[in-house]
């Protein structure tokens, strides 16, 4: 196993190409003040050790060096001791609308925003328990396979908006299904939560509910928005030039359907709740999910991690060093080996 135990050093590599402008530069600068003095030609032969490459080599080589640096930096580690460790928890998969109907503004920043901090909240209280993202319009894609690594569940979720699916809609069957299938073959307690304004566009969604339900996977419902409904907001770039009208000129207003959500839950022996301006309900719902007695799970994991940072930081020396004995003016040892003089 190998990892790097400190990746946000990389973001110093992006001083590469900064570094490579500044050299460009220089070296025209150099080449413009040297032709002051005349043509350029009769400048060579009056510095005839002058070397037009020997910079350009030190440069690559001080990149070379800088490169190595931040790799150490980084803490390249690699595993040395794999272990099986027990740990107790539900699998959690859960299925987030992205449709356009979810940046409605009747719940605060927006319905997609404020789902997403909510989550973000829940996974910062997860210990042993294993989840997973689908994102859902039209059609159902994974967002994150089914993990214990919270902090790339929380990058995962940063991520999310309506854009990421390109064909608009509501497909909770799809995204039912998909959940079900991302658990693989795992035998211990699971559950489905869904994150929607439950306007689906198929029909299939109730008995695809049932289905899921005999397996033994729970399905639990949140209804993002109110009865009342909302307009959809517009935006162009970041900024807001209206609502979403139909074709006659009408605001189209994005509606909660509390019955459908019921009847999802219901069936896949959940419970439903509905989110309000101050809270989504999703404590409430992992407080019941809370009931769902946790299954031992046995994996294998590595939980020693040696350092090999040095190997980094002697390459990093190695490119200084050469560095060091490259010399700017012409190599005269160089010149004179000349492979294609004909000796008379």
């Amino acid at each position: 196993m190998f990892r790097f135990a400190h990746t946000y050093y990389f973001y110093l590599l992006a001083l590469i190409p900064l570094f490579t402008v500044m050299m460009i530069f220089f070296l025209i600068w150099k080449k413009k003040t040297l032709t002051k003095y005349g043509e350029w030609d009769v400048i060579k032969q009056l510095i005839p050790e002058y070397s037009v490459s020997k910079p350009i080599l030190k440069f690559i080589l001080l990149m070379l060096a800088f490169t190595s640096l931040v790799f150490a930096l980084a803490d390249p580690q690699t595993g040395s001791r794999l272990e099986k460790v027990k740990r107790k928890g539900i699998d959690l998969m859960f299925c987030l609308d992205v449709s356009n109907s979810m940046l409605a503004q009747d719940i605060k920043p927006n319905r997609l925003e404020r789902a997403k901090q909510s989550i973000s909240r829940l996974i910062d209280n997860l210990e042993g328990d294993r989840i997973g993202i689908i994102v859902f319009a039209g059609k159902a894609y994974t967002q994150l396979p089914i993990t214990t690594d919270y902090a790339a569940a929380k990058m995962f979720l940063a991520t999310i908006n309506t854009g990421i699916v390109p064909t608009q809609g509501t497909a909770i069957a799809d995204a039912i299904d998909l959940a079900a299938n991302s658990f693989g073959e795992s035998k211990h307690n699971r559950a489905i939560v869904i994150i929607t304004d439950g306007e689906d566009h198929q029909g299939s969604v109730l008995e695809q509910a049932e289905a899921i339900a005999k397996k033994g996977i729970a399905i639990y419902t949140i209804g993002m928005g109110l009865p009342e409904g909302s307009p959809i907001p517009l935006y162009n770039g970041n900024v807001q030039i209206g609502y979403k009208k139909d074709r006659s000129g009408q605001t189209i207003m994005t509606k909660l359907d509390e019955t459908l959500l019921q009847q999802i839950a219901s069936l896949g022996n959940g419970i439903y709740i509905r989110a309000t301006t101050s809270e989504t309900g999703l404590n409430k719902i992992f407080d019941d999910i809370g009931k769902i007695q946790k299954s031992e799970i046995e994996e294998k994991q590595f939980s020693d991690y040696e350092d090999r940072f040095q190997y980094f930081i002697a390459l990093s020396l190695f490119f200084l060093l050469l560095d060091l004995f490259v010399f700017e003016r012409k190599t005269q040892w160089l010149k004179r080996i000349r492979p294609f003089e004909i000796k008379t």
